[in-house]
């Protein structure tokens, strides 16, 4: 259990460091500093465009929670990165994908957890439920910033729906309508990428999900586990042609994840077509970004790739 609960206090604490210029490894980042919001607080926001990047075309668009977390891991804090640039350059060179630009909106740092939580599975608890959940994350505030009721990840899906996505569509060549937008995160940010898409179906077309945290917190033996699959059950049919990637490892963090996976996947199967949902099992991969790194072209593939090339 203390193994547990350490692997939680990282995943509620991902830092945010200062960095003047982040460098990819491939293509070109466009860095907004203090990008203001009426939702929540004033972060960073980078834009990947590739190489190529030219107003002679269109592009797709996936945005990216803990964005500085993605591109450059001499500024990160702890020097691992999920070399996003250098997969996605990688598969739109060899023409699997569709071209597209990576939007990394970085982390609140404390108040990453709160904001990252799917809001209304903690607002559809009991009373009971929501009281020992508050005295039990009152016990850690010193990991993350709790306010108010503590979770506000509504404000977090306004923020990216509402503001992120038109300056996006006002500043860059892309596409717009959801069949061109998707969504993708780990674990705290697994959770937000699914909770997003089915809070605004209108607005993402996918969503990818990677070790996503389903204990919820520090423990697997709460309600959220159970929540999520109502909330999952009862707004699965928002969803109409968007797919949605799920994938897991089985070590440090992600070892408790494997049953609780499962249980989503069943509420998939029975309810969703095959072809527009998967779960992928790495056996051996941890909860960092060096495992996330080495798998990421996978869910590129599957939200961008051309059917020619599949």
């Amino acid at each position: 259990m203390k193994k547990l609960i350490f692997y939680i206090v990282l995943l509620m604490t991902f830092a945010v460091k200062a960095d003047p210029s982040a460098i990819p490894s491939s293509g070109v980042i466009k860095r907004f500093e203090d990008f203001h919001s009426e939702f929540i607080s004033s972060r960073t926001i980078d834009v990947w465009l590739p190489e190529d990047y030219s107003y002679d075309q269109k592009y797709d668009v996936l945005y990216m929670h803990d964005g500085n977390m993605l591109f450059d891991s001499s500024d990160t804090w702890n020097n691992q990165e999920w070399k996003v640039d250098e997969a996605a350059a990688k598969l739109m060179k060899e023409g699997k994908v569709r071209p597209f630009i990576v939007v990394g909106i970085w982390n609140a740092g404390k108040k990453r957890y709160p904001e990252y939580f799917p809001e209304k599975v903690y607002r559809e608890l009991s009373l009971l439920d929501r009281t020992i959940i508050k005295t039990r994350l009152a016990f850690q505030s010193k990991s993350f910033a709790p306010i108010g009721d503590f979770f506000y990840g509504d404000n977090y899906v306004r923020f990216l729906a509402n503001e992120v996505v038109p300056f996006i569509e006002k500043n860059f060549n892309v596409h717009s309508g959801p069949a061109h937008r998707f969504v993708g995160g780990s674990s705290m940010g697994g959770l937000m990428s699914w909770y997003a898409l089915l809070e605004r179906p209108d607005v993402f077309g996918g969503a990818i999900a990677m070790s996503t945290h389903w204990p919820g917190m520090y423990d697997v033996d709460n309600p959220f586990p159970k929540g999520f699959e109502d909330y999952i059950r009862k707004n699965i049919n928002k969803l109409d042609g968007h797919k949605v990637y799920f994938d897991l490892g089985d070590q440090t963090l992600d070892a408790v994840y494997p049953p609780l996976q499962k249980r989503i996947d069943a509420i998939f199967a029975a309810s969703y077509p095959n072809d527009l949902w998967k779960t992928e099992f790495f056996p051996g991969h941890k909860h960092d970004e060096v495992s996330w790194a080495s798998r990421i072209h996978l869910p590129l593939m599957f939200m961008f790739g051309n059917e020619e090339q599949e």
